[in-house]
């Protein structure tokens, strides 16, 4: 089926804003072209933007960055798809209308499956980066029939992830560990210095230089953190992880449940040496229908190496139109 034939649903005003509309409504920054998504749905009201024309495809972001993470990709798959970024709940500017019970991994692919809906889209193709791509693929397993196509980068399912924890992945991802704490000793300990524990994390992703986060976009990042709500939030998402997301993982990987649409995978080239056996080899367990290839640079794949997460997502997603 040609793009061509594809057109976005009617969309209430009042839920995603026209840019045209007045100062509040102004093009959004980052992403120039696309409007502001300000939509009530699954219990949240999400935050981020909408742009571009064809079938449907939703990118999520991953820690500790907001939806903004995807600038320098989406102005290219905007030209064949009708792109939907927001920020995942708690996260940036989406506020869940409460924070009790805890926003697992189901409980945030829910709300987005609420928002694609509220959007008129009853099926779509999913890119997730990091934690967005965990709410990703929980999002496909719990909604069977509704992803087309799924790409997750840089990461593998929690449960695996974790069972292959070493002592120096733990060294170097020691914020899996910290956040996941009870609450709210964390929390208290980013508010005494949120600048240097961002900061330290970008370093630790290899994204300490402007090329990959200009300064614009770091400032973002920092201001976001800076929100007692997002940190706590934040916090919530990793408690989840080594919680309520393990076992749920480890509930579908003893009942034979698979991912029921093709699935890409990319990471870094550099974790080829380091991760026995590879994403691919995980992803197997996951899917019978899995591609993959590592790519360059550091952790923050669309921000790091923008042009390499194109050439990979764009034929992959190009490929699923005719059956959406």
């Amino acid at each position: 089926m040609g793009v061509d034939r594809w057109h976005r649903p009617s969309i209430p005003t009042a839920v995603v804003a026209d840019s045209q509309a007045g100062p509040k409504n102004r093009e959004p920054p980052f992403f120039p072209g696309f409007r502001s998504l300000d939509v009530e749905a699954g219990g949240v009201r999400f935050a981020g933007v909408i742009g571009g024309a064809g079938p449907p495809l939703l990118l999520l972001h991953g820690f500790p960055e907001t939806h903004i993470a995807w600038r320098k990709v989406a102005p290219i798959l905007a030209r064949r798809h009708s792109l939907v970024i927001p920020d995942l709940p708690g996260y940036g500017a989406s506020r869940p209308c409460a924070m009790t019970p805890r926003w697992t991994k189901r409980r945030v692919g829910a709300a987005l499956v609420a928002l694609m809906r509220a959007l008129g889209y009853k099926r779509f193709a999913l890119a997730g980066h990091d934690r967005g791509a965990r709410a990703g693929y929980r999002l496909v397993l719990d909604h069977p029939g509704m992803v087309t196509r799924f790409a997750s980068l840089t990461v593998v399912p929690t449960l695996d992830a974790m069972l292959a924890v070493g002592h120096r992945f733990a060294q170097k991802n020691y914020h899996w560990f910290l956040l996941g704490q009870d609450a709210d000793l964390p929390e208290r300990l980013l508010a005494s210095a949120p600048d240097d524990f961002i900061n330290r994390v970008f370093k630790v992703m290899n994204a300490e230089s402007d090329s990959v986060i200009e300064a614009a976009a770091r400032e973002t990042y920092r201001a976001a953190f800076w929100d007692p709500a997002v940190r706590h939030a934040m916090c919530e998402d990793y408690r989840a992880a080594l919680n309520e997301d393990i076992a749920q993982d480890q509930a579908d990987r003893t009942a034979g449940r698979k991912l029921d649409c093709p699935v890409l995978v990319l990471w870094p080239r550099a974790e080829d040496i380091a991760r026995r056996p590879n994403q691919i080899a995980i992803w197997k367990n996951w899917t019978n229908d899995v591609t993959g290839v590592a790519i360059t640079g550091g952790h923050l794949q669309p921000e790091d190496r923008p042009e390499e997460v194109i050439a990979a997502l764009a034929p992959f997603f190009a490929a699923g139109e005719g059956g959406l």
